[in-house]
């Protein structure tokens, strides 16, 4: 402007004129840079904390998932609680938090995770157990009080998956001193936790686990193998998220050939079939492909000795 005004003093108009055409158009950059929301701050485990967790944004809903009519009013009734806690705080009251999930390999329970942190808006933080466990004397213990200060000082969805690693019985005759120490020092912090974070540890083997862990839940959420109906759910949510709206299969077929499968096999399922047709030009997804692709699953399934649910 000084520089335009200068010009414009000693003669110059036409130089003043396109040097203020210039700083106008600059001002109306700006000002539209101004109308963009400034980018939300994302926090990132740093030191110690960045080998015990890994950090997540889900924008995953439980629509998206197919879920039993229990378990969808167990899910809905927590997120009632969370989402209205202020109410019940109010009144000397605390919201469900501590949930212990259990059931089959593939039924949908890391995916709660990262639902639950969808539908609250909130980071999902994943707990790497095995950098937990070390063979040190007291330092899994130490490295869980941080993970549980981390708790309190950031708000969020922390899972624990596979957590029978970490919470199998004092009673089983393979354990050891450390592991029972550790145990102890995991359910005092459990009972301890009076942060505002939620807490999902996921397990395949509720066997393992020490009964005392059970009664440090607020819930348990049962999963299962899904059902015909839930089946036929899972399979037309993956085929349409791709555009391919009411797939025309033989579903009498389709439904048969798929009992026994997880909710993780039947989106591979779906998604080997839409690669196949992707690659043959095809717009629609054939019966023969899809029963071809759930036949092989379940050959992989019993060439490997596997049974339902049990991996």
């Amino acid at each position: 402007m000084q520089i335009a005004a200068h010009e414009a003093k000693i003669g110059h108009s036409d130089v003043a004129s396109d040097l203020k055409k210039l700083i106008d158009k600059g001002k109306g950059k700006e000002k539209g840079k101004s109308q963009i929301s400034p980018p939300t701050p994302i926090f990132q485990p740093s030191g110690e904390l960045e080998a015990l967790l890994s950090t997540s944004f889900p924008k995953l809903n439980f629509s998206k998932m197919a879920l039993p009519d229990s378990l969808k009013n167990k899910i809905n009734r927590i997120l009632n609680e969370l989402r209205n806690s202020h109410k019940l705080t109010k009144v000397g009251l605390a919201p469900r938090r501590k949930f212990l999930i259990m059931g089959p390999p593939g039924t949908g329970k890391t995916m709660t995770a990262s639902a639950l942190a969808g539908e609250l808006k909130l980071p999902l933080f994943s707990i790497r157990l095995d950098a937990i466990m070390t063979k040190f004397m007291g330092e899994a213990g130490a490295k869980l009080r941080i993970v549980f200060q981390e708790l309190k000082r950031n708000r969020g969805v922390y899972l624990f998956d596979e957590f029978d690693s970490i919470g199998s019985s004092r009673a089983m005759s393979n354990d050891v001193g450390e592991m029972r120490r550790t145990l102890n020092t995991l359910l005092q912090l459990i009972d301890e936790d009076d942060s505002k974070s939620v807490i999902l540890c996921a397990t395949n083997y509720p066997e393992l686990l020490d009964k005392a862990l059970f009664r440090r839940f607020d819930d348990i959420l049962n999963y299962a193998l899904p059902s015909k109906t839930e089946r036929r759910i899972i399979i037309e949510n993956v085929l349409t998220s791709f555009g391919h709206d009411a797939p025309q299969l033989d579903w009498e077929q389709v439904l048969m050939k798929s009992e026994g499968l997880s909710q993780a096999e039947l989106t591979r399922v779906c998604e080997d079939t839409l690669k196949e047709a992707v690659l043959n030009n095809s717009s629609e997804i054939q019966t023969d492909s899809f029963i071809q692709h759930l036949e092989e699953k379940q050959a992989f399934r019993s060439g490997h000795g596997w049974e339902a649910g049990n991996v």
